[in-house]
């Protein structure tokens, strides 16, 4: 590999986009958009790119990657040829789908350029007319690019540029394997790009053999959180939480806001909760359309909409002004996550806030997101009842004020007159009755509410718990989502891994890791916990997902003949007893095949069969 070179921490203010030799056609671009100077990332990327040498990133997501390798790909490119020129692979639809909507926003000028997204659970018909078109630029996740290769639609024989984006996030679902069958179809001749937040072992190797003599640029600060952004903390339980968000919501003067929670459900549920409540609140996660993503993005830019909730995914490469206000209503596990989040606020110079919610027992996230970002958090105290009700009462004013404006003043005036002759009323009651009509008022003062009381603790005997089976009563998510058991036609003598079964179903149906319960690999299927609900649209595109070559078949498992009933116990924990161990599958098949030798992600860390490694409290055994 070639020199390592540090990308600047701080942007260089004298260094403009216009200085590092990008196409006027992009540059134009960038300005529409409001880019001026380069961040460190693209500053150190983008001239060896557009010297056309290979480069290695290393680089979180929100570092502006994106624009490090999109600005001289395009500036590259060539529209007179109507066939794939670029490929960019990313881990998930979310990502690819970020990714293809920056460089729409990049090729702006460019006349007759067009990029085309392929993922999975979208349909073919829209990805093929993409493709016959010309589509100069394609990005996609690596199970949806192999079967496109596989039916000969996609034709990559010819391909100039080659992205893996987040390469570590690929590996550790699984893609290792669809990855080096994609680059083994690619010319000798491409230039490639690898951008990875870190630089394990297997990334290396990757780097080693599919690039050519590339430079490596790493960017030192990824903790680092804007100096314009006051950052601040409150205790609150979990069962407070929307009290909680209530009463700030009402105190605190904020022109719009992104509220992050963990999981795509609490998305909408939130959301719904605090329309319920009278503020303009809309949801955005990885199941929302690209369609329903603009617009809502569109009413939250033009002020119709004022909070976003959002989950970590759906908010990536999001870039609003109006975001005054970040809230961490579920504090994130890792540091990362945190600078990303509150990265939405505090742009451009403007001045931003970012609250996290901790509940007691999460006061060593905070710690530990003070630790990495070497910047106190300061504690503050909730809003009390009778600061909501001040408030309150001086918005109630301000109505009256703005209304006492009106040009239809007048014409009411007369009618109170009116009444107040005929029926000697007071004027100050007419007004009062007025205001009933127009406010709730059992509701319009808060009050205090008790402190929810714990339930006693019953002393009970100490008894053995049984192993947990695959029919032991409802099956509930890390997310509180119910589960139930899905049956796939691949087992252990189709030499599959439980990396493989995450990542091809994860890619094809639009899922999470965090949406996986457990996972036990038979002799000749497996079973697999999944959500419930799983949309039809998501059913159908898993019935027609392949492992290793073979149709998964994706069924609710009954426990039918063909296969052993869910409610086998030999077979729950640790598949056929014949093969050996019980506690996380046959520990024969997860050291892999030795023979051919095949990376197995089951044994390598990223993955496992049971939940004690990733999260005590749940039922899933991968990391979200």
């Amino acid at each position: 590999m070639s020199e390592i070179q540090d990308a600047p921490d701080q942007e260089t203010a004298s260094l403009t986009f216009a200085d590092l030799d990008i196409d006027d056609r992009v540059l134009k671009a960038l300005s529409d958009v409001g880019y001026e100077s380069p961040s460190p990332i693209q500053a150190a990327t983008i001239p060896p790119l557009l010297e056309g040498r290979d480069v290695v990133g290393l680089a979180q997501t929100g570092t502006g990657k994106t624009a490090a390798f999109a600005v001289p790909i395009l500036s590259r490119i060539d529209t007179s040829k109507k066939r794939p020129q670029a490929l960019v692979l990313a881990p998930t639809r979310e990502l690819a789908l970020q990714v293809a909507e920056a460089f729409g926003k990049y090729s702006s000028h460019i006349p007759g350029l067009h990029v085309l997204p392929i993922y999975g659970g979208q349909a073919y018909g829209v990805q093929l007319s993409g493709l016959r078109r010309g589509a100069q630029v394609i990005v996609g996740t690596p199970g949806r690019v192999i079967d496109h290769l596989s039916k000969g639609t996609l034709d990559i024989s010819e391909l100039e540029f080659l992205v893996l984006d987040e390469a570590d996030e690929m590996l550790t679902m699984g893609f290792q394997e669809d990855v080096e069958r994609i680059l083994a179809d690619t010319p000798d001749t491409k230039q490639v790009a690898l951008f990875s937040a870190t630089m394990p072992g297997a990334i290396r190797r990757l780097s080693k053999q599919y690039l050519n003599n590339p430079q490596e640029i790493t960017v030192k600060s990824k903790t680092t959180t804007s100096s314009n952004t006051t950052q601040r903390w409150v205790l609150v339980s979990h069962q407070r939480k929307l009290d909680a968000l209530t009463r700030i919501l009402e105190v605190e003067s904020f022109e719009a806001m992104i509220i992050f929670v963990r999981t795509k459900q609490a998305t909408e549920d939130l959301a719904e909760r605090l329309r319920a409540r009278g503020f303009s609140a809309a949801a955005i996660n990885g199941d929302i359309v690209q369609a329903q993503r603009e617009r809502t993005i569109g009413q939250l830019k033009s002020g119709a909409l004022d909070i976003l909730v959002a989950t970590d995914v759906a908010a990536r490469g999001l870039d609003v002004e109006r975001i005054s206000h970040v809230v961490n209503y579920d504090i994130p596990h890792d540091t990362e996550s945190y600078v990303h989040r509150i990265g939405r606020t505090g742009r451009a110079g403007r001045s931003g806030d970012a609250l996290l919610f901790v509940a007691p027992r999460e006061r060593h996230l905070l710690k530990a997101i003070e630790r990495a970002t070497r910047q106190p958090v300061t504690e503050i105290q909730l809003p009390s009842v009778d600061d909501v009700n001040a408030q309150r009462v001086a918005k109630f004013n301000d109505s009256i004020t703005e209304a006492l404006t009106s040009e239809h003043l007048q014409l009411f005036r007369t009618f109170i007159e009116d009444y107040e002759r005929e029926h000697d009323v007071p004027l100050a009651d007419i007004a009062a009755a007025l205001a009933v009509l127009s406010r709730d008022g059992d509701s319009f003062l808060m009050e205090e509410q008790p402190e929810p009381v714990a339930p006693a603790r019953r002393e009970r005997e100490p008894r053995e718990r049984p192993p947990r089976r695959f029919d032991d009563g409802p099956k509930v998510g890390r997310d509180g989502q119910e589960m139930a058991t899905y049956r796939i036609a691949v087992g252990k003598r189709h030499r599959v891994q439980p990396g493989a079964i995450v990542g091809a179903i994860a890619n094809e149906g639009g899922l999470r890791r965090g949406d996986f319960g457990h996972i036990s690999i038979r002799a000749d299927h497996s079973l697999v916990e999944l959500p419930k609900d799983l949309p039809q649209q998501a059913l159908e595109a898993l019935r027609a997902t392949r492992i290793s070559g073979v149709l998964i078949q994706l069924q609710r498992d009954t426990g039918a003949p063909g296969g052993r009933p869910a409610s086998y116990r030999g077979g729950d924990r640790g598949g056929d007893r014949r093969g050996g161990d019980r506690r996380g599958g046959d520990r024969g098949d997860r050291g892999g095949d030795r023979r051919g030798g095949r990376k197995d992600y089951g044994s390598s860390g990223d993955f496992t069969h049971r939940s004690d490694r990733s999260d005590r409290g749940g039922r899933g055994g991968y990391r979200d």
